[in-house]
């Protein structure tokens, strides 16, 4: 599995892997790639909308540096 978080954007997920809710219940992606959401503001969490756009989310790709 690999995950990438899009610069502006949601963190984009590929490959074999297991959605679950924090009391275990699994979410079924519907797909092997999925956009989860980072901004907060998408009505299809954990799933991206695009609403960041809307937003003018701004989100580095890069980890922060460290502190």
């Amino acid at each position: 599995m690999t995950v990438t978080p899009c610069e502006d954007g949601p963190l984009l997920v590929r490959g074999r892997f297991r959605l679950v809710t924090q009391e275990g219940q699994e979410i079924d992606p519907g797909r092997a790639t999925v956009a989860l959401c980072r901004c907060g503001l998408s009505s299809t969490k954990p799933f991206c909308d695009g609403s960041h756009r809307a937003a003018g989310f701004r989100a580095t790709s890069d980890p922060d540096p460290a502190a």
